[in-house]
């Protein structure tokens, strides 16, 4: 059973960091900050048809990172920020690698300079 959640959160992550590789589902994304758009809208930006942003929405919708309901004809959109926590949890991870990396590069460099030996080759 635990396994089968941890293979689900690996999946889930995976479609999160997928939907979140393409500058345009990015910028989809970025649009819905500002509340609910349709597909249209949400192409406008791009200049593509309404088939191809709705693909783009489908990926995000796979990720769960939009939800997309149907009034008649219009398709609307809203975000669902729930799964990118899973994503900055795992960054998050490797943000303290890099500190933990950058800081002992700093200690390192602000060590004194050991005194150079007469006769040593020149640069």
């Amino acid at each position: 059973m635990l396994n089968r959640m941890v293979q689900r959160h690996e999946e889930r992550l995976d479609a999160v960091f997928h939907a979140l590789a393409d500058p345009t589902r990015r910028g989809m994304l970025h649009s819905l900050t500002g509340g609910e758009r349709s597909i249209g809208e949400l192409a406008a930006p791009f200049r593509m048809s309404f088939a191809g942003a709705s693909k783009h929405v489908k990926v995000l919708e796979r990720a769960g990172l939009v939800h997309r309901t149907v009034e008649g004809r219009t398709h609307r959109c809203r975000l669902a920020p729930q799964p990118l926590a899973g994503a900055l949890d795992w960054l998050r991870f490797y943000e303290r690698f890099w500190t933990d990396s950058l800081d002992a590069l700093e200690r390192e460099l602000r060590k004194p300079a050991a005194p150079r030996k007469r006769g040593a080759a020149h640069e």
